[in-house]
């Protein structure tokens, strides 16, 4: 999923060149990694605010 949502937010801003088929895959890196770290965090915090069933 944060392939395919990095590829159209780059693509939306750069065009489809070259140079957007270059920054993809990094963008995709940055996308999935701050995932990784960010959403231990959003579920803890929403675990607090949230009444077990």
């Amino acid at each position: 999923m944060t392939f395919i949502i990095s590829g159209i937010s780059t693509a939306m801003a750069l065009g489809l060149s070259v140079m957007a088929l270059g920054a993809w895959p990094i963008a995709w890196v940055i996308a999935f990694l701050v995932i990784l770290l960010v959403m231990p965090c959003v579920q803890s915090l929403a675990s607090r605010r949230v009444a077990p069933p």
